[in-house]
């Protein structure tokens, strides 16, 4: 509560201040004609024009790769595409009947970011944001977001950014996302907090140059463990149900939690700097770099009352707890120059401590351990070089000792052909043991206790992608993968399943064979006059000995839509209707015990189609939003699951607002 309040005091300082900076650098470009004079002007008048200089771009934006862009302020039927609870694209995600609650994968990557495993439960942390995903911040003045939407019953989303510097050199950030829903079914509110604060500098000379931020951010879901009555109660369409409260649920007093700490640290120092004369574009450089990166993360599952759908329990009360605390350092050096490219080489080591407050103690005596922790050491390096109108890229990491990591290795290169036309190939491989809750889990339920810290080998993952991004073609997109050791959650037998409860038992595998997978995605819009077709159509195809990868073959997204300036370009207007469907598959089943997806091959589901219809306006740097979601819910028939027992969301009118601000 005290991170909303920190906020919405700074929001304070800077709504009176209004738009003035970018409704005037959309003018900047307006001059009077030759020899036309203007009348003296006051000094408030004054400081409105020097600020005339100023445009959009001076508003940048700073991933974790150092690429820049800037706000963009504009509507898009991209925007429209990203805006929800994840802020990104759900193209390839299907998301549960309440918001943030769960999303099944339509589309899978298989391309490791890290080198490291994770602490699991990936079914429920996709709004945990990794230090990846934090951007940094370059502003002229200070700059606010605000972007609110409407959830689903009691509850709202409201993600606030205050962006603000004491110089163009010392830029800061303060965000907090605040997110409740508590759903048309019972028992599934969620709850979420992200709390972001961050730090760019860069030194007067040019030399120092330091980024750094603290995240604070937790989910916490109420679990139903899905329909127990699915097919009188929901796939009847029965008008009793349709006042969603009444459906019968398995559980009414379960709930999971992520919460998680971070502080992470980036700093570098040229110690040779050398320019180019008269101009700012350096020759050759050297530099030393430092990074650090501390994290604290758990994840626990609360149950008031043991259930006997997942077996016999310990304690009549379930509270399991895994944590993981994880410390990386790493220290490098990059070498510059303007002829050979860019080279860097690093050292690093990564502490972790996975691990639980109890000690399981099997019928035989046997001890099963409750602690993973141990240190790794590993060397990297990346290359970058750009040679015409090609850009060359790869980086490296590889671990010197220790039992988690492997390798990670990506390559890319990329041609323009011209300005319209672009080619991409891309390289992953890596190596490294799953998440530590395929290795190690503890459970009062005895079913959900395992140790495969020395029995499961390190995933091994190659892949292939050509990419081909055309204005007047579209983008394609070709992307081959190949797995050995897939790990992943099944049922331990048809047998042992509780009736009509398919994740009652589950257990981790591995895959001795390999798995390939295949995705082709194609994206292309259509424009004619103020209407326009947008459509994104994905291919996939397994090749696989054991049915452990399941995947629909087909995922379409097509929008048709119209736009045109309004009210003597006032406003700004997109309008129209999104199609989506996807072939039925065997879709991934959830378990609320391990907050994962599970593989199971008893059930088809899909094949079914989503229409939302939207309208969309843009007023100055306020783009507002208004959408009918998935208004064929009645008429199309109840078989819309997002998972086995977990159906989508009914029709809902849902709106909201992003808005920009400057001061």
């Amino acid at each position: 509560m005290r991170y909303i309040i920190i906020v919405l005091l700074c929001l304070t300082t800077s709504i009176t201040l209004g738009q003035d900076v970018i409704e005037k650098s959309e003018r900047k470009n307006d001059s009077l004609p030759p020899g036309k004079k203007t009348k003296p002007i006051s000094p408030k008048e004054k400081l409105q024009k020097d600020s005339i200089t100023l445009t959009i771009e001076d508003y940048k934006i700073i991933s974790f790769e150092r690429d820049t862009t800037f706000l963009d302020t504009t509507l898009t039927i991209q925007k429209e595409y990203k805006y929800n609870y994840l802020r990104e694209d759900d193209f390839e995600l299907m998301s549960f009947s309440n918001i943030g609650q769960a999303y099944n994968e339509l589309g899978v990557d298989f391309d490791r970011i890290t080198s490291y495993p994770s602490l699991g439960a990936k079914a429920k942390d996709r709004k945990y944001l990794e230090k990846e995903q934090i951007d940094y911040y370059n502003v002229a003045t200070p700059m606010t977001e605000l972007f609110f939407k409407t959830t689903l019953e009691e509850g709202q989303l409201l993600d606030a950014n205050l962006t603000f510097n004491t110089s163009r050199r010392l830029n800061f950030s303060i965000g907090y996302t605040g997110f409740r829903s508590l759903g048309k079914y019972n028992d599934i509110e969620i709850e979420s907090g992200n709390f972001i604060t961050t730090t760019n500098y860069l030194s007067k000379n040019g030399r120092y140059a330091l980024r750094a931020h603290i995240a604070a951010q937790n989910i916490t879901s109420e679990e139903n463990g899905g329909l127990s009555e699915k097919e009188d109660q929901f796939e009847s369409g029965d008008p009793d149900f349709i006042n969603r409260p009444r459906v019968d649920v398995y559980l009414d007093d379960a709930n999971n939690k992520i919460l998680g700490k971070r502080y992470y640290l980036d700093h570098t120092y040229k110690l040779v700097r050398k320019q180019l004369d008269s101009t700012r574009f350096e020759k050759t450089s050297l530099s030393i770099g430092h990074s650090f990166d501390y994290e604290t993360k758990y994840y626990q599952f609360v149950q008031t009352s043991n259930n006997d759908l997942f077996g016999e329990a310990i304690l009549s009360s379930i509270d399991d707890k895994a944590i993981l605390k994880s410390f990386y350092n790493e220290v490098n050096a990059e070498f510059y120059n303007r002829t050979l490219g860019k080279l860097t080489g690093g050292v690093n080591v990564y502490n972790y401590d996975y691990y639980f407050n109890s000690q399981f103690i099997v019928a035989d005596g046997t001890v099963v351990p409750n602690r993973l922790n141990g240190t790794e050491f590993g060397i990297g390096g990346k290359y970058e070089k750009r040679i015409g109108g090609f850009d060359f890229d790869a980086d490296l990491k590889y671990n010197l000792s220790g039992q988690l990591a492997g390798n990670l290795f990506n390559a890319s290169a990329s041609y323009s052909i011209n300005k319209n036309n672009k080619l991409k190939f891309s390289l992953h491989t890596s190596s490294r043991m799953p998440d530590f809750n395929y290795l190690l889990y503890q459970s009062e339920y005895l079913n959900y206790n395992w140790n495969n810290s020395d029995v499961f080998e390190k995933e091994r993952t190659s892949s292939l992608k050509g990419e081909l991004l055309s204005k007047k073609w579209g983008n394609l997109m070709v992307k081959y993968n190949n797995l050995d050791n897939y790990t992943y959650f099944a049922p331990v037998s048809d047998e042992e399943i509780a009736d009509g409860f398919d994740n009652a038992f589950l257990q981790p595998l591995q895959e001795g064979n390999t798995v390939s997978h295949l995705k082709v995605k194609y994206e292309k819009e259509f424009k004619v006059g103020m209407f326009a077709l947008n459509n994104t159509v994905m291919y996939q195809n397994v090749t696989q000995d054991t049915q452990v990868l399941n995947v629909p073959q087909l995922v379409t997204r097509n929008t048709l839509y119209f736009s045109s300036d309004v009210f003597e370009k006032a406003m700004y207007l997109q309008t129209g209707i999104t199609f989506k469907y996807f072939t039925s598959y065997h879709m991934n089943g959830y378990n609320p015990i391990l907050g994962e997806f599970y593989v199971q091959n008893k059930e088809e589901l899909g094949g079914y189609p989503l229409l939302d219809f939207f309208i969309n306006a843009r007023i100055k740097q306020t783009r507002i939003y208004l959408k009918a979601e998935h208004f064929n819910s009645s008429f199309s028939g109840y078989d819309y699951y997002a998972a086995p027992n977990y159906p989508y969301r009914d029709f809902v009118i849902r709106f909201g607002l992003v808005w920009n601000f400057f001061s």
